[in-house]
């Protein structure tokens, strides 16, 4: 049925289809079950033609319609059939199966062979099976093998699970700094954009490179804040860029776009690390080559990341510092984030005095309005009348103290109640 010359691996080993019959088709099953029994039974008899480095082509035969541009051999405009091959080895490391593998690798299995494109250690990486990946290394599989994708073995380690595989490989020579082929990212690029504390803590501590930029320009810390990612996830992410911060990460450094860390984040609605960032110095008013500031990129967020309290966002940037919005837009604000009365009332709380019209109580749909009515009809009455001289005392010490509020604030000894009044806390009773 064909032969293959694998990278690292011995030559012209038989392919074998997944639909074949007798003992190959015996011989899969086994390894996808983890069958060691079988497994050791068929690789006993000769009879039966197959060895630790079979191929199996897992890919359907009868669907020619699957075709790819082949970008890697630069043949740009030709379509070819993507062929996906598999060995004994990688079945059974990709499933943790230990014992399996073991057995493979004693009968001779070539511990580097990547007719696919990849080794059984990036397999295991993948997996993660930290068993497996030690097994592996134990026999000698290289731990800088590099896929036909750019990635290493250590680059695969994407889940909280893969830990001790990092451990395992960087004990075993893996290059902590080592980037993708597409991308440039190294590891700590990974293991930040997914959130991975105890990953980016042993990659520090093995000398990665905090200022390393990717292709996007990104550094580490850039990609945990461009990284998109649920509530329940925002404390994972703020440690990262907590330990980031804390080892000497930049927090001013811009990607190619020239977004800032605070940008991302701001963009992400991750008030724990916006306040991380503005904390340790964060540039609050620098823009991006669009032209957006960091309140900018909050507002535009606020209606698809409701849960995630943008307004917590949007106060923490106005008391650091931020530029506000010009009056004349906040009707336009108005209109995108109506469904968050707090992201309002903290931008309404920041001016001594707004203009409103009939307008803003078009803007606002009736759905809203009955939901929060005590904060829109409070809102709109402000068209009839003036603020109270509670409110226009806070912004004109807001204003004189402009870009040291905090700094002066943590030096006062305020009661409670006008220390979270100065610092534009959200009136519930509102709502």
């Amino acid at each position: 049925m064909g032969s293959i010359t694998g990278r690292g691996g011995k030559s012209q080993e038989p392919i074998c289809t997944r639909k074949a019959d007798g003992p190959a088709q015996a011989y899969w099953q086994a390894l996808l079950t983890g069958d060691r029994g079988t497994v050791a039974e068929i690789l006993s008899d000769p009879q039966n033609n197959l060895s630790p480095n079979a191929v199996f082509d897992t890919s359907d035969l009868e669907e020619w319609k699957n075709y790819r541009f082949n970008l890697r051999r630069l043949r740009l405009w030709s379509l070819n059939y993507e062929q996906e091959l598999t060995t004994p080895l990688h079945i059974t490391a990709s499933r943790g199966y230990t014992d399996c593998l073991r057995l493979l690798l004693l009968r001779g299995a070539a511990v580097n062979f990547a007719p696919g494109g990849k080794t059984a250690l990036h397999e295991a990486c993948a997996a993660p099976s930290t068993e497996c990946v030690r097994l592996l290394l134990s026999f000698g599989a290289d731990p800088e093998a590099v896929s036909e994708d750019g990635y290493k073995p250590l680059h695969l380690c994407k889940s909280p699970d893969s830990i001790e595989c990092v451990q395992q490989l960087l004990q075993h020579g893996a290059s902590v700094n080592s980037r993708t082929e597409e991308e440039d990212d190294t590891a700590l690029h990974i293991a930040a954009r997914h959130g991975l504390t105890d990953h980016v803590q042993l990659l520090l501590r093995y000398g990665a490179e905090l200022e390393a930029k990717n292709e996007e320009g990104q550094t580490p810390l850039n990609a945990a804040c461009a990284q998109p990612h649920q509530p329940q996830d925002m404390d994972r992410y703020y440690r990262v860029c907590q330990l980031l911060v804390e080892s000497g990460a930049s927090i001013n450094a811009a990607d190619r776009d020239c977004q800032h860390p605070l940008h991302l984040a701001c963009k992400n609605a991750n008030a724990q690390v916006a306040e991380l960032l503005l904390a340790r110095g964060a540039n609050v008013n620098v823009m991006n080559y669009s032209g957006n500031t960091a309140l900018h990129n909050i507002l535009q967020a606020t209606a698809y990341k409701l849960e995630h309290h943008p307004e917590l966002v949007v106060r923490a940037l106005l008391n650091y510092g931020a530029i506000r919005i010009w009056p004349g837009s906040l009707l336009k604000v108005l209109r995108y984030c109506h469904a968050c009365p707090r992201v309002i009332e903290a931008l309404m709380n920041s001016y001594d005095h707004v203009r409103i019209s009939e307008d803003w109580v078009e803007a606002v749909p009736a759905e809203v309005v009955q939901k929060y009515p005590r904060f829109y009809q409070s809102l709109f009455s402000l068209e009839q009348r003036p603020r109270s001289l509670q409110h226009l005392a806070r912004c004109a010490l807001r204003t004189f103290l402009e870009g040291r509020l905090l700094l002066v604030l943590s030096q006062l000894h305020l009661p409670s109640a006008l220390h979270r009044f100065l610092l534009l806390s959200f009136e519930d009773v509102l709502y």
